[in-house]
């Protein structure tokens, strides 16, 4: 694996956050090219064990390359909304000492063409973080009402300029249909009148289309509960976002569970309770100098953990 292609974001901070015991239980819920769990299998000892899932074919196959013999390790081909059972089937459930899910597309997905995921490589309009299965983005991008094109680059790329690009999508391809990331690109160039310092124009609208292809926000929202269910009392999640939605998701989620059941606002209730499942774990983290400087794609990382208090 070239450590050129794909560096892992947060990786001390996050080993740190999981603290990670030698016979402890973890899972890395996103696997990507591995990362991270090469970092969690290397403080592990001879009775450790580390689950991993993702959806890419290519992924899992780099997962089984790379670790290969190693008796402490397992990979799942599939979304991470499927965690759960993943870890059910193994019988873990409830004895799990970490969680980690680092959101978003790779380095190795955005620099292959044939994905589709980046403006900067021309190459066929797809964006599915599993290509066998689900509606490409050109699929979708050919034919979604103009409506619902406005919607998705307005809510998931928070698109200033939605309408106009939606608008000029749906009106080149009736012309020809928009197939390949170059075209796209050009056409969401030619409809945005102003671009924001240091960033493409088409930033946003991929953004956008990728999260709506691959159902991201509602994976995490289903994922989200689960880890509750799956993790030992104090286990540890530790969740890194590249999107302001995403963190909001996970935010809330964390908000929600450190405050226990809900009862009516006006109905007196002793703090006893409550039962809340989680507690927030120190304040969230962002990347450092040093690490933005080797690694740029890591300048909209944030990460929060959060600590199991069942059982």
């Amino acid at each position: 694996m070239d450590e050129q292609l794909h560096r892992p974001v947060l990786l001390e901070e996050a080993l740190a956050a999981l603290q990670l015991r030698s016979e402890g239980i973890y899972v890395d819920a996103t696997f990507g090219r591995g990362g991270h769990a090469r970092g969690i299998l290397g403080r592990l000892g001879p009775f450790g064990r580390l689950l991993a899932l993702d959806r890419d074919p290519e992924a899992v196959e780099a997962a089984r390359i790379l670790f290969a013999g190693d008796a402490r390790f397992e990979v799942v081909r599939g979304q991470y909304s499927m965690m759960g059972h993943a870890i059910d089937d193994c019988g873990l459930t409830g004895k799990v000492n970490g969680v980690l899910l680092d959101l978003g597309v790779s380095s190795p997905q955005l620099d292959d063409p044939k994905r589709g995921f980046s403006f900067r490589h021309d190459g066929p309009l797809d964006m599915r973080m599993d290509p066998d299965s689900g509606v490409s983005a050109a699929q979708w991008l050919n034919g979604a009402p103009e409506s619902e094109i406005f919607r998705v680059i307005r809510e998931l790329g928070e698109e200033r300029f939605a309408r106009r690009i939606a608008r000029a999508i749906c009106a080149e391809r009736v012309r020809q249909p928009v197939t390949t990331t170059g075209r796209l690109a050009q056409i969401v160039a030619a409809a945005v009148p102003t671009r924001e310092p240091g960033q493409d124009p088409a930033t946003r609208t991929f953004q956008a289309i990728r999260l709506h292809v691959n159902h991201e926000l509602e994976e995490l929202s289903a994922v989200l509960p689960q880890t509750i269910q799956v993790l030992a009392p104090g286990g540890r999640l530790v969740v890194i976002s590249f999107h302001s939605l995403e963190d909001r998701i996970v935010k809330e989620f964390v908000r929600t569970e450190a405050c226990g059941d809900r009862f009516p606002p006006d109905l007196p209730v002793p703090a006893a309770m409550l039962k809340p499942r989680l507690r927030a774990v120190g304040k969230p983290v962002r990347p450092g100098a040093e690490e933005l400087r080797q690694n740029p794609r890591a300048r909209s990382a944030i990460m929060r953990v959060a600590e199991t208090l069942h059982g």
